[in-house]
């Protein structure tokens, strides 16, 4: 998947709030685009953020093995800061444990955003969000579904499969942005977004709003969170999950964003097949990962080529 380009011209896959300037009005900062701000008089909120992580390549290698030329990696992007304003005015950065760096955390109240930007919601929203202590981001730019309370399909969210229906720089649970989708099935979708809380790309599932599925979901929410409890020292070759929640009836789960899957990558080498010394390390990193699923009686039910 390539790369957000920074620049005079940005990808769909950059979110709007770091490539424009959304929040260069508080406290009086100049800004080009007064419509277009999010939030404004916001509360400095930045103990929380963790250190950076690099995100796992597939199957623990990083494609750069390949020496394919001119592969960008899209998980930790770097963006520009300067569209991060600080609730004192300036656009000082986070550093973290690492040395590296990140933009201040903006977070409002419920109160705040309905104050000065309630004409950015729909009416629905206007009650749903005092659900949300903290608002990061609001989707202000996004073509908004109405959300009709006692209108079918969820209010009008999902599609007739009870697929929610993303769209693009729209909010989940007001505080991750959505992208594009990058993986359906018949759990539901996988939308590549920005986490607005900790400044950083995320691979976000949303299950269908179904019984069946929910209770899936659950479970699936059980094992990854007793397998990221046996996996402390990062050598199991398994996705990790950071958090889960429900928004608008629809089960989520956020992981570390990953690179592309195997067949892309194979495609992306003109299907010539790989040398003996690359298979031995992807089934080196597979047979790692069953190994520890078996350790800890789990079978894997949907092993598929790619």
């Amino acid at each position: 998947m390539p790369s957000a380009t920074v620049g005079n011209q940005f990808s769909s896959d950059m979110p709007l709030s770091r490539t424009r300037s959304l929040l260069a009005n508080i406290n009086g900062a100049p800004s080009n685009t007064p419509s277009e701000t999010y939030l404004s008089h916001i509360k400095e909120n930045s103990n929380h953020l963790p250190p950076l992580k690099t995100g796992q390549e597939l199957l623990a290698l990083q494609v750069s093995t390949l020496q394919i030329p001119n592969q960008p990696s899209t998980v930790n992007q770097s963006l520009p800061l300067v569209n991060s304003v600080a609730s004192d005015g300036t656009n000082s950065p986070v550093q973290n444990k690492n040395g590296s760096t990140k933009p201040k955390t903006m977070v409002a109240t419920p109160d705040q955003v309905m104050k000065l930007y309630m004409n950015k919601l729909t009416p629905y929203e206007q009650h749903e969000i005092f659900s949300y202590p903290q608002i990061y981001f609001i989707g202000a730019n996004a073509k908004k579904r109405p959300g009709i309370i006692g209108t079918p399909n969820n209010c009008g969210y999902d599609n007739e499969q009870g697929s929610y229906v993303h769209i693009p720089h729209d909010h989940v649970a007001y505080r991750y942005e959505v992208l594009k989708v990058i993986g359906k099935g018949s759990f539901g979708q996988v939308v590549k977004a920005y986490d607005h809380k900790n400044h950083e790309h995320v691979a976000l599932k949303m299950v269908r709003n179904e019984k069946r599925f929910h209770r899936q979901a659950q479970e699936e929410i059980r094992i990854l969170e007793h397998l990221r409890k046996q996996d402390k020292d990062n050598t199991m070759n398994i996705i990790h999950m950071y958090d889960s929640f429900t928004f608008r009836n629809h089960m989520c789960i956020t992981f570390e964003l990953l690179s592309i899957n195997l067949y892309e990558l194979i495609k992306k080498n003109k299907f010539q097949g790989f040398s003996l010394q690359l298979v031995r390390k992807f089934s080196h990193s597979l047979l790692q990962c069953l190994d520890a699923l078996y350790k800890n009686k789990i079978i894997h039910c949907d092993m598929k080529p790619e």
